[in-house]
């Protein structure tokens, strides 16, 4: 038996790569970076001898002791049709179809991940999709706690009007744009992952580097049983205060008594949607969804209709510890509440719920519309559409789905690394609304990241990302706002070389974290490459704030990328979105003029002026201040005071 054994463990391991074979990344249809040497990668028997041939280049080379082999091509100009050509004692492998042009790697969250078919006018978009020479490679989702080796799935499309709807549409206008301009080939790499923070992109190595993800780092876990056990500690620290305290079911039977204490479960203003986007990353197990509803007396002795948003597990309905009904239909449920169940004044409603039997990836939230959730007696509708309370239970058995946000580098591992060392021009990232709360930690953490890639690449190549949108509320700066926080860290981490940044505040959609206009962020992220990797002499950037002096009651305001003047794009004509602040820290919507490429800003308020801010909210949709090349300022203070962000920590 145990010469069996020792038998079938020797064949198993001579024969993982009993044939010569590539990477997935090299397949038909590639693009392959122009003027860079070209690593070419795959795998053979160990020890083996394998050639490559590629535009009438020959290399050699021999599989190392893992099977791993790899040459580099020296650099070619844009062009093809090329074949690849891979032959070793084992076997052969070809790729056909291959072009010399500009390979840009596509990263970030949902935002770069939504799809043209998604984006501003698709049927019209369509129509003009039809480029041969531009393709695209989509990196499936994965996380990994271990670096792998290669992808699993992918391929590489040829951008037409019936393949380019599941592009990045950030990605393809941005190709589409450097097409036109310049002729050539364009691949796009995209990997990227929606809702994912930036901290599951860095590597391990990277964050040993860095002093307050040192710690992290250090103490990530060697399984995926470690890494629930993590996440469950997490989350009970979270709502608890404590990861040592997990309810027990008799406290868990206090939720649906009618005198439950809420003060520790999580708030949600909406409560459609799934808990993963909640503050529940990841959980599947039961839970509860509490709120307090006001009745009115009159409707105290009569039957009303519960009206609910989808969840078809079995649901248990309680009204002031009472259980009223139960419901495990798909669609809205409309439930009967026998009269006098409801008191006058505050009422506790709590459901019981598990995880979508339908749709079990979706955990244990609702599906549809806030808005069908509502009381009624036929001629009044009591609406419940905001403000819920929700809470995981600790004390039945739970999971946690492996998502973007379990553990940090665990997106690098499975989305970056099988892509090392493919030979690119640069990386398009769009991310940021993930880590608004840690806006003061991303002013290391992202630098930290673009470093880490390009020491990997052994690469210093270009780097552009898209500055946060608006998004949310638009209140003044003496609330405070994340999102502004965020956009300043961005800022900050133009001071790296080979970066840029489309600001993109007035192409947002306060009310939709996914504004649908992506044709105007590429373009700007284009013109930052035409201009630094292509040599085109054209505006490029948005205003930036430079510089401020404070003299005669007024805050002077110098701007960089200002060169051809400042203008308002405002049919009033005048300038909004600024504030001002004297040595009290309250800040007042300030009167502001274009003087050249400064802006003068003054308040009757404000005798002695030492801070001035502008478009400094989550949604700054007055601010309306551009350059005459037609580029939105981006958003700026002049003072350093701390903000609301400055206490987040990854954990």
């Amino acid at each position: 038996m145990k010469r069996f054994l020792l038998f079938l463990f020797l064949l198993l391991n001579t024969s993982v790569f009993a044939q010569v074979k590539l990477a997935r990344l090299f397949s038909d249809h590639v693009v392959l970076q122009r003027q860079k040497p070209i690593p070419v990668w795959g795998w053979a028997k160990a020890g083996e001898k394998v050639k490559v041939m590629l535009a009438q280049q020959t290399l050699q080379t021999k599989a190392d002791a893992s099977g791993k082999w790899m040459v580099r091509f020296t650099p070619l100009e844009a062009g093809g049709p090329h074949t690849l050509n891979v032959s070793a004692k084992s076997g052969q492998t070809t790729v056909n179809d291959i072009l010399i042009g500009e390979v840009w790697l596509c990263s970030g969250q949902s935002n770069m991940e939504w799809s043209v078919a998604s984006a501003k006018d698709f049927a019209i978009e369509k129509q003009n999709a039809n480029f041969p020479q531009i393709r695209h490679f989509k990196v499936e989702h994965n996380v990994t706690l271990e670096p792998e080796m290669d992808l699993t799935a992918g391929e590489w499309q040829i951008a037409s009007s019936e393949t380019v709807g599941g592009f990045t549409a950030v990605g393809f206008f941005f190709a589409r744009e450097l097409y036109q301009k310049l002729n050539i080939p364009i691949g796009l790499l995209h990997s990227s992952w929606g809702g994912s923070q930036i901290e599951g992109w860095i590597s391990k190595e990277g964050m040993l580097s860095d002093d307050e993800l040192k710690t992290y780092a250090q103490n990530l876990p060697e399984s995926w049983q470690e890494a629930d056990m993590m996440m469950d500690a997490k989350l009970r620290k979270t709502l608890f205060k404590s990861d040592s305290y997990t309810p027990t079911p008799e406290d868990e039977k206090k939720y649906v008594s009618g005198n439950a204490d809420f003060s520790t479960w999580l708030k949600t203003v909406d409560p459609v949607g799934q808990w993963d986007w909640k503050g529940l990353m990841g959980y599947r197990g039961k839970g509860y969804m509490a709120k307090e509803v006001a009745i009115p007396a009159d409707l105290i002795g009569q039957e009303t209709t519960l009206s609910l948003a989808e969840n078809d597990s079995p649901n248990k309905i309680y009204i002031n510890g009472k259980l009223i009904g139960q419901t495990a239909a798909k669609g809205v449920r409309k439930v009967k509440i026998p009269a006098n169940s409801w008191k006058e004044g505050k009422n506790q409603l709590v459901i019981d719920l598990g995880n979508m039997i339908s749709t079990p990836w979706f955990g244990p939230g609702m599906m549809g519309n806030a808005n069908d959730i509502y009381v009624e007696d036929g001629s009044v509708q009591i609406s419940l559409a905001k403000d819920w309370l929700l809470m995981p239970s600790f004390a039945e058995k739970h999971e946690y789905a492996h998502l973007m946000n379990n553990v940090g580098t665990s997106i690098y591992n499975a989305m970056i690394v099988p892509l090392l060392p493919f030979a690119i021009r640069g990386s398009l990232w769009y991310q940021g609304e993930a880590n608004t709360g840690r806006a003061y930690q991303y002013r290391k953490s992202f630098p930290l990241m673009i470093n880490d890639w390009r020491r990997l690449w052994n690469d210093e190549f270009s780097f552009y990302w898209v500055q946060l949108s608006s998004y949310g509320k638009d209140e003044d700066s003496n609330k405070g706002s994340y999102w502004a926080e965020l956009r300043e860290a961005q800022n900050m981490t133009l001071s790296l070389p080979k970066t840029g940044m489309a600001v993109t505040t007035d192409v947002g959609n306060p009310n939709n974290i996914h504004p649908t206009n992506k044709q105007d962020v590429a373009h700007r992220l284009a013109t930052q490459a035409l201009k630094n990797d292509y040599r085109q002499n054209i505006p490029y950037s948005s205003p930036l704030y430079d510089k401020a002096q404070f003299n005669d009651g007024k805050g002077v305001v110098t701007f960089k990328h200002a060169e051809n003047g400042l203008t308002v794009k405002d049919r009033y004509g005048y300038l909004r979105g600024f504030e001002i602040a004297g040595d009290d820290k309250v800040f007042y919507y300030a009167k502001a003029e274009i003087k050249g490429n400064t802006v003068e800003v003054s308040h009757p308020k404000v005798p002695k002026p030492v801070s001035v801010r502008y478009a400094w909210s989550d949604a700054p949709e007055e601010a309306n201040l551009f350059s005459t090349d037609g580029f939105p300022a981006s958003s700026f203070r002049t003072d350093d005071w701390p903000g609301r962000s400055v206490n987040g920590k990854f954990q």
